[in-house]
């Protein structure tokens, strides 16, 4: 898993964890902290996506396939 993605993740985790406390507390802040987790999420998927295509993009050209997919018979 890249790094970023792994941070993006904890990021998330904890930003859900300050929200919930905030919301257990009676404060609004932690619609803030929701809005953190979110945009958390979408850069931990992003980066995770990221790194899965270049892996693959790796794979394809150690294999010597095209870049565009399976190779044609």
């Amino acid at each position: 898993m890249p790094r970023l993605a792994v941070y993006a993740l904890v990021v998330c985790v904890l930003s859900v964890a300050a929200a919930v406390v905030a919301f257990t507390q009676g404060s609004w802040l932690g619609i803030v902290w929701i809005l953190l987790a979110g945009l958390s999420s979408n850069m931990a998927w992003y980066y995770l996506r990221r790194g899965r295509m270049a892996a693959a993009a790796r794979n394809r050209a150690a294999d010597g396939s095209p870049a565009g997919g399976s190779p044609t018979a």
